[in-house]
């Protein structure tokens, strides 16, 4: 496993992030998935975050990305979900016809760790730490 590193700490950082679309409309195909997946390439850059895999559904999108200790997660998902919805809406109008309102995405999200050791195996080292063995 190759960890990351910058001038003060090594690390490696995985998330899971899924959006769903507002109303759970089933509004994303193939390019508009692949213009959402543009935006946040775009934009992730700027908070220190990669894109390492995505998929969609009709109604939401799947993605894993690294993060650093530095990356703001919950401003940049702000700003990806700001973004990408004033784009999309802009670039394909057959969105609002099914989306009333300025929303595009759920105000909620769902944001999980991801990668490494379990956490049991964690919690067991972290136990074991200064017990003579």
């Amino acid at each position: 496993m190759k960890l990351d590193n910058n001038n003060h700490s090594v690390f490696l950082m995985y998330y899971h992030l899924v959006l769903v679309i507002k109303y759970r409309r089933k509004v994303i195909d193939e390019i508009i998935s692949n213009r959402l997946k543009e935006i946040f390439e775009y934009i992730s850059p700027n908070y220190n975050i990669a894109l390492q895999e995505w998929n969609h559904d009709k109604d939401h999108v799947h993605i894993l990305f690294k993060g650093e200790p530095n990356s703001e997660l919950s401003k940049f998902i702000n700003a990806y979900k700001s973004a990408s919805s004033r784009l999309v809406k802009k670039e394909y109008p057959q969105i609002r016809k099914q989306l009333w309102k300025e929303y595009f995405w759920s105000r909620s999200f769902c944001l999980l760790s991801t990668g490494g050791a379990p956490i049991d195996v964690i919690k067991r080292y972290i136990e074991s730490q200064g017990e003579k063995i």
